[in-house]
């Protein structure tokens, strides 16, 4: 990840800039989609009580409007019970349930035969002397009972529905039987109420028979079609009402309310594709996308805008950290105006830097602090960085490092050849610490390393890297040498320097005391 913003080459304005970018950007597409479900799911659960509702609606009207029908048909089978003969009582009760209730297309009674006896209107061409066989007599006969007829196609060519109840005399007897017809394509009180259109949003009604053949629909062209099985069609079969989300015959993915209209068993279903709601739905998000996006312009104007103002003073005081050896830096440094705490506390810490900077320059410049045989800082050195992490309150480790028997080097191959090894393990020294790490020649063939760290553990490791690095380092025509090494810390071990370095001299003591070649 580093690499790549480096590789970006981002400062702290675009850094703000593009987090922001990112930010807003996953914001924005999570309203978006949080929105699109929210509200389309909204819609849908509203639409789908809405359709349940309307269907519940219309199935208890038709149910109340054909109770209503068979309490007329049974009040004049009483009436005609008792004088089913009189040819006049029976044409004006004919005429009174086809002019008074307006529930029926026509009415006619019929005899226990099938001939028809009566009907109204008149203009109706019917033979009274012919036994009539259409589905809905022969069902009325043969069922001697309150009769709800399927769909049929009748002798004057029109698909009808009769509602039946037969006639008995005091004793009895089966005279027959009074029906209404209802002109499944024509206009009546009943179809226009069952095929009325909802109105909203494309919103249709239709009836179907406990056959599933479909009898009131807005498109009279689909009256007397069967509904095709599914699984929408098997649930409307189980359940006495209901709601659910279907594809259709047509592929049309759809809403539907349904209810039952108990007195006849049919089946009211309000259907509405999604696609209505849906365009609905994507009207309200678009609207909305603007808005937001018109906020997140403004959002990002903002911020671009009020990034400078953060970025600008630190931006300045980072190029200033670069030149703290500038005689103007200073002046310059003072001439920021800090806007917030982070950049006045930089700016303070870029100044006493500067300041601190300054003052090691002309001390260093002052004398000479470095071992001029190995390049390590002499012990004057050692001290002003001693004296700078004591007043930084930086922690550190003491490592004293003493060359093993190197009196017997300088008395065997001569003080030239001990210089060598000398160079040679400072070389050393210096390959495997870091740059931070102080590296000094304390006297002899002493050294002292100051590492800033209080952690044992990753003092100890760099101690023995050391020990071993030396100890498989090849020496001009001498072989091998080996070095031991004591450590202390500071302030852990104790506050006053000196001791510090005491106790580290004590370890190195020790490590020559157990036998050379050892880090304590």
């Amino acid at each position: 990840m580093r690499q790549v913003l480096l590789a970006l080459n981002l400062n702290l304005r675009r850094l703000i800039l593009l987090l922001t970018i990112l930010s807003v950007t996953c914001l924005f597409v999570f309203a978006l989609f949080f929105i699109n479900y929210t509200v389309k799911e909204r819609l849908i659960d509203n639409s789908l009580a809405l359709n349940a509702e309307y269907s519940s609606r219309i199935a208890v009207h038709t149910n109340y409007q054909f109770e209503e029908i068979l309490k007329n048909l049974r009040f004049s089978t009483q009436v005609l019970g008792k004088n089913f003969s009189n040819e006049s009582l029976r044409s004006s009760e004919a005429a009174r349930l086809k002019s008074q209730s307006g529930n029926f297309n026509s009415v006619f009674l019929a005899d226990s035969e099938g001939h028809i006896i009566s009907f109204f209107p008149t203009t109706l061409k019917i033979d009274s002397k012919q036994i009539q066989k259409t589905y809905g007599i022969t069902e009325s006969l043969r069922h001697k009972q309150t009769y709800i007829s399927s769909p049929y196609w009748s002798s004057t060519k029109k698909l009808i529905v009769i509602v039946s109840e037969p006639i008995f005399d005091d004793k009895g007897q089966y005279l027959g039987f009074i029906a209404g017809t209802i002109y499944l394509q024509s206009k009546n009180l009943v179809s226009e109420m069952l095929a009325s259109k909802y109105g909203y949003k494309k919103n249709y009604t239709y009836v179907m028979d406990d056959q599933k053949r479909i009898i009131f629909h807005a498109d009279t062209q689909q009256i007397g079609q069967k509904v095709q099985t599914s699984d929408g069609l098997t649930t409307m079969l189980n359940q006495q009402d209901g709601a659910f989300r279907l594809m259709n015959s047509k592929g049309i993915d759809s809403l539907v309310g349904f209810s039952h209209i108990p007195s006849v068993n049919w089946i009211v279903v309000s259907q509405q594709p999604i696609d209505e709601l849906f365009a609905q739905a994507n009207s309200i998000i678009f609207k909305v996308s603007i808005g937001i996006t018109l906020f997140y312009l403004f959002i990002f104007f903002m911020v671009w805008r009020l990034s400078g103002f953060i970025a600008l003073p630190l931006n300045h005081l980072a190029k200033m950290a670069s030149m703290l050896s500038r005689p103007d830096v200073q002046e310059k440094i003072n001439k920021i105006d800090p806007l917030y705490f982070e950049v006045d506390q930089f700016k303070n810490s870029l100044m006493l830097s500067c300041q601190n900077f300054n003052e090691k320059i002309d001390e260093l410049n002052q004398s000479v602090n470095t071992d001029p045989l190995t390049g390590l800082y002499n012990r004057r050195g050692m001290n002003l960085f001693i004296e700078e992490f004591v007043r930084m309150r930086t922690e550190f480790a003491v490592l004293a490092v003493d060359i093993d028997f190197f009196k017997k080097v300088n008395d065997t191959y001569g003080h030239d050849k001990g210089d060598v090894v000398l160079k040679r393990l400072a070389s050393v020294m210096k390959y495997h610490f870091r740059d931070n790490d102080i590296c000094c020649r304390s006297g002899g063939e002493e050294f002292i390393i100051l590492m800033a760290t209080s952690d044992p553990e990753i003092t100890f490791q760099a101690a023995e890297r050391l020990r071993k690095a030396v100890q498989l380092t090849e020496m001009e025509y001498m072989g091998t040498v080996t070095i031991s090494i004591g450590i202390a810390y500071w302030p852990r071990n104790s506050e006053d320097v000196e001791d510090v370095l005491r106790m580290a001299d004590q370890k190195l003591y020790q490590a020559k005391h157990e036998g050379r070649n050892c880090t304590r």
